[in-house]
């Protein structure tokens, strides 16, 4: 594994063993700090002048799940699974939905600006997340690691025929939101590499690397072996060095509203939707003496608490807590976790996650695995 590495002005520079990170830490030259992904990285106290090799980040856009790489020379930087937003659609029809509401009651409020389209490039709302989601990403990542290149999975758009060709070209959402991704790359700085799908299959037989069918599984192999086979081509890479994956849920947070969609009884609208619950922003990483690591939801009015959700989940664990109670951690914008190694399959046989022993014999230690779960008590 490698460790992101920045200098006391935010200048990225290369990447660090673990090892060399501790040492930094320990000897008060460095100190330890989170992105908006969440991703740990290195600051150190000193400027420092860059020396930098290529690094290539790989991108396999997908409609529920997106694969990214960072790959050097040599070795492998960092492997992601991200969660694509898939939400926005919902919202605007609710929103159209509300408004239209909002007319036939015959409720006017003068206009606050002027939000005609004419003559204006108009991109769908939902297209328009889902592929600005995919620059943000690299845009972080950009923030703390010294990227030059990046190559994409071209997405085949699905287009008619007409008299001069493909005639929908210009307003598949595909064709409009991946365009649009391009042009967000290249404003970066960054050099954009395409590849079609056929030529990153090709990539992975001339590696020798396997692609599972289980979308959602959390492993190197689901999304994140296409980014690597991908900017392994540029960089030059010869075999992934590191296989170990950060998984990345994009925190959902809900905006004010004029009231809730549904009235109390007796016809009340209550207020709905904040960024901020007492002080604090949602999805604000705390630490509560009972529940733990924990973020930021919603807060009662009139009991002055705030609500806990649990970090990976996001569960609500409680409605009652109190802010002085909380060791405020981090603000992110997305919640990540490193996953755990998966356990090694015998032959013909598949070891339990949680193993019943015969009574009166002690479960040994190596029964449990990186990832199952103990005994309980």
């Amino acid at each position: 594994m490698r460790v992101p590495v920045v200098d006391t002005r935010g200048v990225a520079l290369m990447p660090c063993t673990p090892a060399k990170a501790r040492h930094l830490f320990k000897s008060g030259k460095a100190r330890p700090k989170r992105n908006k992904l969440g991703l740990f990285y290195v600051q150190l106290c000193y400027e420092q002048e860059p020396n930098n090799q290529v690094l290539v980040a790989g991108v396999d856009p997908g409609s529920k799940f997106e694969g990214y790489s960072v790959v050097g020379i040599k070795d492998t930087v960092l492997n992601l699974m991200v969660e694509a937003p898939d939400h926005v659609k919902d919202a605007v029809e609710i929103r159209r939905t509300l408004r239209r509401a909002r007319r036939h009651r015959m409720w006017r409020r003068p206009k606050r600006f002027d939000n005609r389209l004419n003559r204006k490039k108009r991109i769908p709302p939902s297209t328009r997340s889902r592929w600005e989601a995919k620059a943000c990403v690299i845009a972080h990542l950009k923030s703390i690691m010294p990227l030059t290149e990046v190559v994409v999975e071209d997405v085949c758009a699905e287009t008619c025929k007409g008299k001069g060709g493909k005639w929908n070209d210009s307003f598949s959402p595909i064709q409009v939101g991946k365009e649009h991704l391009y042009k967000l790359l290249v404003v970066m700085g960054l050099n954009v590499h395409l590849k079609e799908g056929y030529q990153t299959k090709e990539l992975r037989d001339t590696y020798g690397l396997k692609k599972t069918k289980s979308k959602s599984r959390q492993s190197f192999d689901s999304h994140a072996v296409d980014g690597w086979v991908m900017a392994a081509s540029v960089s030059g890479a010869e075999k992934p060095t590191c296989t170990r994956l950060w998984y990345i849920v994009g925190a959902g947070l809900y905006r004010r509203q004029i009231h809730r969609l549904q009235a109390s009884k007796g016809g009340e609208r209550k207020p709905y939707g904040t960024t901020r619950s007492l002080g604090l922003k949602r999805g604000t990483i705390l630490k509560h003496p009972r529940y733990g690591l924990s973020t930021v939801g919603g807060f009662d009015r009139k009991c002055n608490t705030i609500s806990l959700h649990a970090y990976r989940t996001n569960k609500r664990l409680t409605q009652k807590a109190k802010v002085k109670d909380c060791r405020v951690l981090t603000w992110v914008a997305s919640r990540s976790w490193l996953v755990a190694k998966e356990q090694k399959k015998s032959k013909g046989t598949e070891l339990p996650l949680c193993p019943s022993p015969k009574k009166g014999r002690p479960i040994p230690p190596a029964a449990f695995a990186e990832g199952s779960p103990g005994p309980t008590g």
